[in-house]
């Protein structure tokens, strides 16, 4: 799985395909919320079904884009993508997190403090 805590660009190769990796071993729920706000955001996503591991039975997905210049992180912290609404991305939204996630992240889980000088 890619995170938000590392920029690694990696490529991948789906249905013969070179694609930028957004995330893998991802559940059909996720899988189905980054595939639409990919595809909102004009990006052509690719979805490969990966092999369960080893004893399990959990149904895991991998999923791409072809633009083999695109990179999560940094279209998310540089504000590109968008939501239905219109409103940019931010990681909160992106991580599907509890909450107002339309705030700027720098303030996202913070406590509103009284101003000192009121």
């Amino acid at each position: 799985m890619v995170s938000l805590t590392t920029a690694k660009h990696q490529i991948v190769e789906i249905d013969g395909v070179r694609c930028s990796l957004v995330e893998s071993g991802i559940n059909a729920e996720r899988m189905t919320f980054l595939r639409d706000l990919l595809t909102l955001n004009k990006l052509e996503a690719k979805v490969r079904e990966d092999a369960p591991a080893e004893g399990t039975n959990t149904v895991t997905y991998t999923i791409a884009v072809t633009d083999i210049l695109f990179n999560p992180v940094y279209s998310i912290y540089e504000r590109v993508l968008l939501r239905a609404d219109g409103k940019v991305v931010t990681p909160a939204y992106w991580r599907q997190e509890a909450g107002d996630t339309t705030g700027e992240y720098w303030n996202y889980g913070k406590l509103e403090e009284a101003d000192p000088y009121e």
